[in-house]
Formats: structure tokens, C-alpha cells, sequence
């Protein structure tokens, strides 16, 4: 068997080279969640290998990696949340709850999952109490625990409710000199900030509105605090909204209680907030700045507003997007992530002293950076060939400390990028994923894929995200058994822009992206390697939904797709992110989106699709893989299913991953041979 392993053969004039199984494209070592300590030399991430997670961390001057824990299943149990006590290190092991209270447990362990902190010391773990969101004080750590904030006290390793109040409470942030605690109590329509002066044991809502306040932070003497403020928006989802009533950044003096506008974006574009992928989304700085991200120019920007003065200035002039922020431990400078200069990676930059420093660049991707507070700088980054690892950057140089090993890089093909243009004229890119030693003559199957989110953009290389690092391993594995992949970076995503990201008619308001679905499929059957009769497609969540548009509207085109976890009807997963959402009240948007949904045209389905679906989902409900399932077969066309009991949106368990992908593969091999 294994020397058949190490051959190719070519069926029908499909070339399928078989060096490497589905198991070792995505064999690789995922890291994530890196953090550094504040003035120590020391940082830490955590490192899913094939499902078993575990937290890692290297000490200056080597920067050897070290694993700190020694867990040993694919449970399905997350790690995340890292935080540094001295040299030790806190960390959250589990998934929050769904709505009915329900912990995630895909591993079906008999004795049922929960969200916990843990201390890992000397690389021994010892867990200390359910909750999440921890955060030091001295020798006390408060936490989030059932929407309530308590403290576990590490002298008598007891965990107490600090106090009560009413709403949801996060975002803790601890004022420097320790004496008071920020938190958000959202409630629902509106959101507070929050004061729990640790002195007088109170607390107070220093300037409560309708609004929604969110990311609160510190002024360097502790004695202001801004917060980012954003009208309640009861507009519906998954439609355009280029502008909406402005969002602002509100500043208030902790001593008198007065507070004032700060800054309050412009009308009209960029009016409507649109966030980092960081933890915060205001920075303040040692010379008493804020900077923070605003789309005044059509592009995800960092501006900077003094607190004594309220006008914004642009930090990060031109056409590419922010999406990665840190800030130093002395405030002095932030490190960030874009596509600057280059609209397929991410690399990154650095703004100091009112400049920009471009700090890696070429053909690697680079993300999620951080500083130790030594001079030190570190970053998670990947390539088009090797899977994300933690890296050092040094003056022009970027060294692993921590890499996937014995990963068949050699197996991989690098993507093209490709541009074409849809019927309405929207330009979109794609990555053209080519098998090797594909003769000029030859004719293949291929494939369209489509990421979710749709808030997402692909990468010439490993994403930075879980979800489509499995993705991008997929479609490197299916080039590699012959197949064209052709990875479309659709209207309504990221990395492009905002009038790009919010497409005049995309999703539930007139799925103006179904353009680019035929777009892409065109683009493949003209392309001189491929059979014409033999393209299918494939997609997770929003990439599901596309799916199922394509096979139900241009059966024609598409011969067969793999849906994973897509969605069926607009209506219900509006009500799933708006449980206040009726249908009834909004009866011309309800048809629109119903329009715009697989659901309108079940009656022109033909192709065949397989089905893909965790039970748990929480983002797509497994409803709609329920009602599919259904309406197809009252159309009698032919699907199969794939359903995992208890697994969530994005799989926890790395095995569902290789199931989900090989049932995928096996379909595309029977219905495109």
C-alpha cells in the first residue's frame, strides 16, 4: 500500500498525484492567541496540534519554546484568554455557553464540559474556578462568571462575588493605579460603563445614555477614561449600510463625574462603526492621544484624536486596510497588521513617533502582533507553503521560535493570484490554486470555493484563522489529486474596502454576490484546463450559503457542491443574531430576503450537494440544514449528509475536520469523475 502512496496516474485525463493523504495536508501545528508580558521577556500561545491544544511560551534571551501544559486529547475543549501572573501563566479552557445554558461537548464526554480558569506553574496545572475574562490585581484575579463579576483571591485560592448589578458584564478593565475596575453591563438596547471603586466598595454609571458604550481605557494617571459609543441600531442584517446615525468617543473625568464628546465621526460614509479584529478598539497613548479605527476614507484606517483637542487625524493614509492592533506596555507606540502595499497578505507595520515603519514585507503573511516591552516584537505568520507559526522580528530578519514539524510543504502549490469581473462590473479576486505538472493540453475538473462570514478575506497563503487554515490545507490537498481551486474573494468581504465590504444588494437584501458566484464560474470555464462539464463548489457557513445559490439557481453551471453548514433562509438567521426580529412586521424586507435565499429556488435544484452540519450550531442553526434536506427531497434530487452530534459552527474536534473533509473529497471524486 505504500508504494502506491508514492505514485500518480492519470484516469480519464484527471491527473491525481497521491504522495500525501488529506491526514498530513492538515497535519500541521495551528498557533494562536499570542500574548507577551508586560516588561519580562516572556511570551505565550496556544498550539492546537490536530486537535490537542496546549499552551506554549518562550523566555528572552533564547526564545525557546517551552509546552507549559500536557493535555493530550482532541476533546474539543478550547484554550484561550492567556494572561501572565509573574512567570506563571493563567488561561481559560472551555467554550462559552449557548443560549440555553449548554457547554459545547462534540467529544460527548459522560461527565459534560465548562468554561474554567486554570494556572499553569512550573508546568503544573491546577484549575481554580469556573469563568472566564480573568484579570489581575495584585494577588486577586476578577473574572466573568455567569454575566457577574467575582475575584478569586490567590492567598485563601477562594473565589467570591464582588457585588451585583443588573445586565451582562465585560470588557474589565483595571485602572492603572488599581483603585477602581471599568466594565460594560450591557442591556440589550443599550449599554452602560461601569465604576467599581475597590476603595468605598461602589459603584457608579458615570454617564448612562441609550446608546451603546463598548472598549472603555484608561488615561495613563487613572483619573479619565474614554469609551466608544455607538447609537442602538435596530436595522436589520446581512444587508448594505454604508452609513448609519455617527458613533463617537466619549471621554469622562473619574474626579467631578463631567463628561464630554470627544470626537464624533462625520456623516455619511465611515458614520457607521466598523471594528478591528483586536480585543480593543481605542488605544491611549503616552502623549495623551487616542487612536482608534475609523473608514473616513473609504478604507479601515487608524486615526489619532488628542484629549484635549476633539479633531482626528489619518495615521495610516491609503488604500488598504488595518485589521491586527497592539499597543506597547508603555503606551508609546502600536504594532498592527493590513495589506499594505500588497491587497493579498498581511504584513506588519509599526506607528511611532507620528510614522509609519513598515516592519516585514515579500511573500510571507504576517498577524496578531505583540511587543514584550523589552524591544522585542513578535507576530504569528504563515506563507504559501507553510502553516502559521510564532515568529521574532528582528531588524529585517523573522526567525520561527515555534513551526509545524515535518509538514509536507513540498506537496503544496502556490496559489495565483487572478482578478475578473463580474456581469455588473465588480472587480474580484481570487487565488487560482493549479495542480503541479498539469500539461498544457489537459482538461481536469475543478473547483470554486467560497469562504464564510462573509466578513472574510483569503490569503495567498495560511489564514490567520483557524476555520480557513483547515480550508486552505483543503484546497491545497485537492489541487494536489488534480482538481482546479479557485478560492473567490466575493463582494461583501474584507481587505478591498468599504464600499466593497458593504456591496449595494449583497445578502439578505438581494444577494448581489450570486454575480460573482457565475463570475468565478466563467472564469473556470474558460480557463484552457478545465472540463466545462465537470466544476463544482464548495463553502462553510456564508461560503455554504453561495454553494447552495449556485447549485440551486445555475444548476447548469455547477455539477455538484459540498454545503457545510450554509444557510437556507435569510429570515431565520436574522432571527438567530436578532432574537427580536419578526418576520411579520417587516413584510417587504422578510420577501426581499426570502428572495434571496436557496429557499426561493428550491424548484430549479438539479445537482447534486452533500450536506454537512454540527447540531450545535450556534451562528447557522441546524434547522436549516433540516429544512434543505426536506425541501430537497420533495424535488427529488439527490444529496447525502454528514451530521455531527453536538459539534459547533466551527468544529472543535479536529477529527470532524477529517471527516467533513474526506466525506467532501469522496463526493467530488463520484460526482466529477
Amino acid at each position: 500500500m505504500k508504494a502506491l502512496l508514492n505514485v500518480f496516474f492519470i484516469c480519464s485525463g484527471f491527473l491525481i498525484f497521491a504522495q500525501k493523504g488529506l491526514d498530513d495536508f492538515l497535519s500541521y501545528s495551528f498557533p494562536s492567541h499570542l500574548t507577551a508580558a508586560d516588561h519580562m521577556g516572556k511570551i505565550a500561545w496556544v498550539v492546537n496540534e490536530k486537535g490537542i491544544r496546549n499552551v506554549y511560551s518562550a523566555q528572552a534571551p533564547a526564545y525557546k519554546a517551552v509546552k507549559e501544559t500536557q493535555y493530550s486529547l482532541d476533546d474539543g475543549i478550547e484554550i484561550s484568554q492567556l494572561l501572565f501572573y509573574g512567570s506563571d501563566l493563567i488561561f481559560v479552557r472551555g467554550s462559552a455557553p449557548n443560549r440555553e445554558g449548554e457547554f459545547p461537548n462534540p467529544y460527548l464526554d459522560v461527565q459534560g464540559t465548562d468554561q474554567a480558569i486554570f494556572l499553569s506553574s512550573n508546568k503544573r496545572v491546577q484549575k481554580l474556578t469556573e469563568g472566564s475574562g480573568p484579570l489581575l490585581r495584585g494577588e486577586v484575579m476578577c473574572f466573568i462568571n455567569k454575566g457577574q463579576i467575582y475575584e478569586y483571591d490567590f492567598t485563601d485560592k477562594l473565589a467570591r462575588q464582588l457585588f451585583t448589578t443588573r445586565g451582562q458584564i465585560g470588557s474589565l478593565r483595571l485602572s492603572p493605579d488599581e483603585n477602581k475596575l471599568a466594565f460594560i453591563s450591557n442591556r440589550g438596547d443599550h449599554a452602560f460603563l461601569g465604576i467599581y471603586d475597590f476603595n468605598d466598595q461602589s459603584i457608579t454609571y458615570p454617564d448612562p445614555t441609550v446608546d451603546i458604550d463598548s472598549d472603555p481605557v484608561w488615561s495613563p494617571e487613572s483619573n479619565q477614561i474614554a469609551v466608544l459609543r455607538r447609537p442602538y441600531d435596530p436595522r436589520l442584517m446581512f444587508i448594505s449600510k454604508l452609513a448609519a446615525q455617527p458613533f463617537s468617543i466619549r471621554l469622562i473625568n473619574i474626579e467631578d463625574g463631567e463628561s464630554k464628546t470627544l470626537w464624533q465621526a462625520d456623516e455619511g460614509k465611515g458614520s457607521a462603526f466598523y471594528g478591528l479584529s483586536s480585543g480593543q478598539q481605542l488605544f491611549w497613548m503616552l502623549n495623551n492621544e487616542i487612536i482608534f479605527p475609523w473608514e473616513k476614507e473609504g478604507w479601515l484606517h487608524l486615526y489619532a484624536v488628542s484629549t484635549k483637542e476633539g479633531k482626528a487625524k489619518l495615521l495610516t493614509p491609503g488604500n488598504f486596510e488595518i485589521q491586527y492592533v497592539s499597543q506597547s506596555p508603555d503606551r508609546s507606540f502600536l504594532l498592527f497588521s493590513s495589506n499594505r502595499g500588497d491587497l493579498n497578505r498581511q504584513h506588519i507595520g509599526q506607528w511611532k513617533d507620528s510614522k509609519i515603519t513598515q516592519i516585514t514585507k515579500g511573500k510571507g503573511i504576517e498577524w496578531s502582533p505583540v511587543s514584550d516591552g523589552l524591544g522585542n516584537n513578535f507576530a504569528l505568520g504563515s506563507s504559501g507553503l507553510e502553516p502559521a507559526a510564532v515568529k521574532r522580528l528582528e531588524q529585517g530578519k523573522i526567525n520561527n521560535i515555534f513551526s509545524s514539524e515535518d509538514y509536507p510543504s513540498s506537496d503544496l502549490t502556490l496559489p495565483e493570484a487572478v482578478i475578473f469581473s463580474a456581469a455588473d462590473g465588480v472587480k474580484i479576486h481570487g487565488q487560482l490554486f493549479l495542480p503541479k505538472g498539469l500539461k498544457t493540453d489537459q482538461k481536469n475538473p475543478a473547483l470554486l470555493f467560497f469562504h464564510g462570514g462573509s466578513r472574510r478575506q483569503m490569503l495567498l497563503g495560511f489564514h490567520h484563522r483557524d476555520y480557513y487554515h483547515y480550508a486552505y490545507a483543503m484546497n491545497q490537498y485537492l489541487a494536489s489529486k488534480g482538481y482546479l481551486v479557485l478560492s473567490v474573494n466575493y463582494r461583501s468581504g474584507t481587505g478591498y474596502g468599504l464600499k466593497f465590504r458593504e456591496a449595494l444588494n449583497y445578502g439578505a437584501g438581494g444577494n448581489s454576490e450570486f454575480n460573482d458566484v457565475l463570475a468565478a464560474g466563467l472564469f473556470l470555464q474558460n480557463h484552457p484546463n478545465v472540463e466545462v462539464t465537470k466544476i463544482g463548489l464548495w463553502g462553510g457557513s456564508y461560503g455554504g450559503y453561495l454553494t447552495a445559490m449556485g447549485l440551486a439557481r445555475a444548476s447548469d453551471m455547477f455539477a455538484a457542491g459540498v454545503d457545510i453548514h450554509g444557510v437556507m433562509n435569510w429570515n431565520v438567521i436574522i432571527k438567530n443574531f436578532m432574537p427580536s426580529y419578526e418576520a411579520l412586521e417587516h413584510l417587504d424586507f422578510a420577501k426581499l430576503a426570502y428572495d434571496s435565499s436557496p429557499i426561493a429556488y428550491m424548484d430549479t435544484w438539479r445537482s447534486p450537494v452533500l450536506l454537512i452540519h454540527g447540531d450545535d450550531d450556534r451562528n447557522v442553526p441546524f434547522s436549516e440544514s433540516v429544512d434543505k434536506i426536506k425541501a430537497l427531497r420533495e424535488e427529488k434530487v439527490y444529496y447525502e449528509q454528514l451530521v455531527f452530534p453536538d459539534e459547533v459552527h466551527g468544529f472543535l474536534l479536529h477529527r470532524s475536520w477529517i471527516d467533513a473533509y474526506k466525506a467532501t473529497v469522496d463526493f467530488f471524486d463520484r460526482m466529477l469523475e
